[in-house]
């Protein structure tokens, strides 16, 4: 059985193994999942994605987790906190995150990995606040948002998306320790 960080009800969250690589790349390829994004993954993005959150977990102690359910541990996603930097008016910031593969829509683990995950946050890491950030157009993720207690703050335009006209617009939530 996989080492957790934490958990919820049904979900266990963990740092990262090149395992995991299959499973991450095809969800980074499905159309519906990337959606929201500028562009679907390749496999070695891929790998450099998961690359990338082993050592922001090594440096920082949390990434954008990889999510198992409890059940029969299979990987489904991930759901996390990861560091954000770019130019805009709220960062630098700690941002919750989550991406699902499709077979894992509809059971409502995005918005239960979400709730422990800003538990974690301020009970476990002591953070002062967490941001969540969504393209306007991405009302599915706004509405886990909402349904996470976070409030809004602004609306910006992301710079990593300038070249994407319907992505450019964001709106940013944010959720404070009490």
């Amino acid at each position: 059985m996989p080492e957790y960080l934490y958990t919820s009800q049904r979900l266990g969250f963990r740092s990262w193994t090149l395992d995991d690589l299959p499973e991450l790349a095809e969800m980074n390829k499905d159309s519906e999942v990337m959606e929201f994004f500028p562009k679907r993954y390749t496999k070695e993005e891929s790998r450099d994605f998961l690359l990338r959150m082993q050592g922001h977990f090594k440096q920082n102690g949390y990434c954008y987790f990889a999510v198992d359910t409890l059940s029969d541990q299979k990987f489904i996603g991930f759901i996390g906190l990861c560091n954000q930097s770019y130019e805009a008016p709220f960062t630098p910031c700690v941002d919750i995150g989550w991406r699902l593969l499709k077979t894992a829509w509809n059971y409502g683990y995005a918005t239960e990995g979400a709730r422990a995950t800003l538990e974690y946050g301020f009970q476990q890491l002591k953070l002062h606040s967490i941001y969540s950030v969504a393209p306007e157009v991405n009302k599915k993720s706004e509405k886990i948002i909402q349904k996470i207690g976070m409030k809004p703050l602004l609306t910006f335009d992301h710079p990593a998306l300038k070249d994407f006209p319907t992505l450019t617009s964001c709106i940013v939530y944010i959720s404070e320790a009490i």
